[in-house]
C-alpha cells in the first residue's frame, strides 16, 4: 500500500459527508500592494480557456472519487473573481451541482472588487448568494496606499447595487494596522461602513508579506513598519463598535448578523474536508493536503494533458503531504479555537479521533487555562477574550514536536 493509499484508508470521509469547494481565480487588473496570493495581471485573454480547464478539473476529480461527494458551499476567491463573465460563474456553479451535488440554495460566495459593480446583479442571477466586497478602507489616502482601483464613492455605490441585487448576504473586507493609518482614520472607516449596515464584516490586520510592494517599501525605509500596539487598539475599538451595531463576533477576524456567518470559512475552521480547483489552489481531504501549480499557463497545460493522479490529486497537482493523526488533532484544535463562540467541542473531537482533547493535550490545556487564555464552557473549549489578540501564543502549544 503506497503513501496515498494509506492516507485514503485512514481518513476517507464517511459516505455523504459534506465537503466545500474552493475555486481560485488568479486574474487581476492591477496588483494590490499588500497581496501575496497567487494573482497575475495582463492575462485576461486566458480567462476563457482557464474556466474551461477549471470545469475539466472538477469533472476529473469527481470521477475518481470512490465515495459520494456532496458539497454544501462553493467559494470563488482570488485574485479578482468579479473579472469573470456571469456565464463563467454560472457554468462553475452548474458543474458544482452536477459533479458534487451542490444543493439548491447552498451558500455560493464570490469575492468582488467595487470596480466591477456593474456586474453584481447578473452575478446574483447566475446563482451567487453571498458577495464579499473588498472595500479595505473608506479613506482615499489608504486606498492609494493599498493600490486599490476604486474610490470611496464607488465602494458605496457597489454596496448599494449589491443590496438592490438581493444577495442573501453582503460582506465587507477591511484592513487595519497599515502604515500611516491612525485611530481617527480607522474610526471614520468603521463609522462609514457601519452606516451601510452590512451583514458581515471581516477585519484583517495588515501583514507585510515578502514579494509585495508594501514589503519592499518597508525594507527600503520608505514606509514605516506596522505598529502592533496601534493595531491592537484598532482591533479592540472595532470589536466594541461592531458589537454595538449588532454584528456578533464568531471568529477572531469575523463578525456577522445572526444567520449570516460564512459557512464556507467555517468549514476551514472546523478542519473539515474541502477541494480546491485552479492555479495555486489548495485542498484538504482524505487525510491529504495538496496544492496545484501556480502559473496559469502551466495549469492550463497540465489540465490539457489530463493525466489524473489519484483522488483528490488532479493533473495540476504540484505537491501533497499526508496529514498524520497527530497533526490532524493539532490542526483541529488550532483552527477550531478561532471560532470564538463555538470553540472545539469535546464530543466532536472524540468522535473524530477516538480520544478526548484532555487525553491528547492535557498539559497544554491546563497551562493555558492557568494563564487565563483558555476556558471550558460545557462541552466546548474556547479562547478567553484576552487571548484573541495573542492567539498565536495559544496555538503554538498544540503543535506536535518535530
Amino acid at each position: 500500500m503506497n503513501q496515498i493509499e494509506r492516507s485514503d484508508a485512514r481518513h476517507s470521509p464517511a459516505g455523504g459527508e459534506t465537503i466545500s469547494l474552493y475555486i481560485h481565480i488568479p486574474f487581476c487588473r492591477t496588483l494590490c500592494t499588500y497581496c501575496a496570493f497567487n494573482r497575475y495581471t495582463g492575462l485576461e485573454d486566458l480567462i476563457d480557456p482557464y474556466v474551461t480547464a477549471l470545469l475539466q478539473e472538477m469533472k476529473l476529480i469527481a470521477r475518481t472519487s470512490s465515495y459520494p461527494l456532496k458539497a454544501h458551499t462553493l467559494y470563488l476567491g482570488g485574485g479578482t473573481p468579479s473579472l469573470l463573465a456571469p456565464e463563467h460563474v454560472a457554468s462553475i456553479i452548474a458543474a458544482a451541482q452536477e459533479y458534487f451535488h451542490l444543493a439548491a440554495g447552498a451558500e455560493v460566495s464570490l469575492e468582488a472588487n467595487p470596480g466591477e459593480r456593474g456586474k453584481l446583479s447578473v452575478f446574483r442571477s447566475a446563482g451567487v448568494t453571498r458577495l464579499s466586497l473588498g472595500v479595505q478602507s473608506t479613506q482615499p489616502s489608504e486606498l492609494r496606499l493599498f493600490g486599490r482601483r476604486h474610490t470611496v464613492q464607488e465602494a458605496a455605490e457597489a454596496f448599494r447595487l449589491a443590496r438592490a441585487a438581493d444577495f442573501a448576504s453582503v460582506s465587507i473586507d477591511l484592513i487595519y494596522g497599515a502604515p500611516w493609518q491612525t485611530l481617527r482614520s480607522w474610526h471614520e472607516t468603521l463609522r462609514a461602513i457601519l452606516a451601510w449596515a452590512p451583514d458581515h464584516i471581516s477585519l484583517y490586520s495588515l501583514s507585510i508579506e515578502p514579494g509585495t510592494a508594501l514589503y519592499r517599501g518597508v525594507q527600503r525605509g520608505v514606509l514605516p513598519a506596522p505598529d502592533p500596539d496601534l493595531a491592537a487598539a484598532m482591533y479592540e475599538e472595532a470589536s466594541l463598535r461592531l458589537e454595538q451595531a449588532g454584528l456578533k463576533q464568531y471568529e477572531i477576524s469575523n463578525w456577522a448578523r445572526p444567520g449570516h456567518e460564512c459557512q464556507h470559512n467555517c468549514q476551514y475552521w472546523r478542519n473539515a474536508p474541502y477541494l480546491g480547483f485552479g492555479a495555486g489552489a489548495h485542498g484538504s481531504v482524505t487525510g491529504l493536503r495538496y496544492w496545484n501549480v501556480r502559473p496559469v499557463p502551466r495549469y492550463l497545460t497540465r489540465i490539457g494533458e489530463g493525466v489524473m493522479k489519484r483522488f483528490p490529486l488532479s493533473p495540476a497537482m504540484e505537491g501533497f503531504e499526508v496529514i498524520s493523526k497527530t497533526l490532524a488533532m493539532a490542526e483541529t484544535m488550532i483552527l477550531g479555537l478561532r471560532l470564538v463562540k463555538e470553540g472545539v467541542r469535546k464530543a466532536d473531537f472524540a468522535k473524530r479521533f477516538g480520544q478526548q482533547p484532555e487525553e491528547v493535550f492535557g498539559p497544554a490545556l491546563r497551562k493555558l487555562e492557568r494563564a487565563g487564555l483558555l476556558m471550558t464552557h460545557g462541552d466546548a473549549i474556547r479562547l478567553t477574550k484576552r487571548a484573541y489578540l495573542i492567539s498565536n501564543r495559544v496555538f503554538v502549544e498544540f503543535l506536535p514536536e518535530n
